[in-house]
């Protein structure tokens, strides 16, 4: 991970962008993808050669206006203006949010374990899961160990069979990590996971440099458990107030549907593998 990363989030944005997209004209021939520098300062309203500075590092602290002329002109998401601010060095309010902790109160996990029917963990940005209740730990039996989301995905074996839609797993996951160094650029944990998974991962470094920004909300998930099969859960997730950086992911099933009646048979088969493992299960 270089030190531009605001240059470098302008960049592959722009080079996402083609002018009929912007409602331009397209003119001449083009060296490069997407739009040209001159079209997006035009765009924005700013100087071309401010905006050049801007990319290439020598530039770095643009005003909150031109942020949001550049969030307009690059047809930026929420997500995405919201990481833009961040690497300007600021976020809309001008807050710089506090970097996560890795401690998970005992009361947060008292809630988790008094959800035995859905699985219900609390991860931070680096996707590291911190705690789980038991239906988590049955949902991601598959995976040896089950310690982060991102690492999972990319460089376990049982990843590409667990995710029905390993593309769309794959896209949303680097979305998250790249929103999480928007929060975080110098933490030393998200430097190291993404240069591992650059270095061991062809899809992941592909997906990275592309630059999209997501936050986890709300969604469907498809898996394929080796247990149950087929499973399809909606998922929520809360920030810890007492906790920045942490989140609080639930997942959910159709009251009813196929899915529910397999994450029930999940948990009970994982309670009796429990069970025979107890040193007790021989006395």
């Amino acid at each position: 991970m270089d030190d531009n990363h605001l240059g470098d989030f302008l960049r592959a944005r722009r080079a996402a962008l083609r002018p009929h997209d912007v409602g331009m004209p397209s003119y001449g021939t083009r060296r490069v993808a997407g739009l040209r520098r001159e079209e997006v300062a035009v765009l924005a309203g700013v100087n071309a050669d401010y905006y050049t500075r801007l990319e290439q590092g020598r530039e770095r602290n643009p005003s909150p206006q031109v942020i949001d002329a550049l969030s307009h002109a690059l047809h930026l998401d929420e997500d995405a203006r919201a990481h833009l601010y961040r690497l300007a060095g600021a976020t809309p309010g001008d807050r710089l949010p506090p970097r996560s902790t890795g401690r998970v109160s005992p009361a947060l996990r008292q809630l988790m374990d008094g959800y035995p029917h859905t699985p219900a963990f609390v991860m931070n940005r680096a996707l590291d899961l911190l705690a789980a209740n038991a239906l988590t730990q049955a949902l991601y039996s598959a995976f040896t160990p089950a310690d982060n989301l991102a690492r999972m995905t990319f460089l376990d074996p049982a990843g590409p069979a667990f995710y029905a839609d390993w593309d769309r797993a794959a896209q949303a996951t680097v979305a998250n990590l790249r929103e999480a160094t928007g929060f975080e650029p110098d933490n030393p944990r998200l430097r190291e996971l993404v240069g591992t998974l650059t270095e061991h991962s062809a899809d992941f470094a592909r997906l990275w440099r592309s630059h999209t920004v997501g936050g986890k909300t709300r969604d469907a998930k498809h898996f394929l458990h080796p247990d149950v099969g087929p499973l399809t859960l909606t998922y929520q997730a809360f920030d810890v107030r007492e906790a920045p950086g942490q989140q609080l992911v639930i997942y959910h099933a159709e009251p009813g549907s196929p899915s529910a009646h397999s994450l029930r048979l999940l948990g009970s088969l994982h309670a009796t593998r429990r069970q025979d493992h107890s040193p007790h299960a021989t006395e």
